[in-house]
């Protein structure tokens, strides 16, 4: 299927995703020294063999989590193909969440302002007004945009929102970041 490949990749990254605080630490802003080299290693061929035996929804995850895995530097990331993944997922399994998440592609390939508009639509069919990390994607392409009070607004509603306490930390942080430059 693609499972394996999948959990390892992910696994993989895991030492990375928090800092020596616990606080979460986000994938462009992560020691890619701390990721497990061998078990990316593994699964990079399973992920490319998994998708030669057909696009399932398994196998495509696996093919975006290889996409960050191979990039040795976060600027090396192949977010063009990401986007076309995240697109044929979308075909194949449609969800507001592989729509969040292909909008946060968007914007690392067109800019947060082409992601605001993906955004802005998904959150208008309210399916995901009680997620958390609707809010906060939100929240960020409004903060990289230079609207604080808007980023501020939904950061707040994230906040209310999360469960997570590194993720909570990091809401917060941003949301100070926002009203301070305010």
């Amino acid at each position: 299927t693609g499972l394996l490949p999948l959990m390892l990749l992910h696994d993989s990254r895991r030492d990375a995703r928090l800092d020596a605080e616990g606080d979460l630490v986000l994938l462009d802003e992560q020691d890619r020294s701390r990721w497990n080299q061998e078990q990316i290693a593994e699964a990079l061929p399973l992920a490319s063999e998994a998708l030669r035996g057909g696009p399932g929804p398994f196998s495509i995850q696996a093919a975006i989590a290889a996409q960050h895995c191979q990039a040795r530097r976060p600027e090396n990331t192949n977010w063009p193909q990401i986007v076309q993944l995240y697109s044929l997922l979308e075909r194949i399994q449609p969800s507001p969440i592989v729509l969040l998440n292909r909008a946060v592609a968007v914007a690392m390939v067109e800019g947060p302002q082409r992601a605001l508009a993906l955004l802005d639509t998904l959150a208008a069919d309210g399916h995901l007004d009680a997620y958390h990390l609707l809010h906060a994607t939100r929240a960020d392409m409004l903060r990289r945009l230079g609207s604080p009070n808007e980023a501020a607004e939904a950061y707040t509603r994230a906040l209310s929102l999360v469960t997570n306490d590194s993720e909570r930390r990091f809401l917060e942080r941003r949301l100070k970041e926002v009203t301070v430059s305010n």
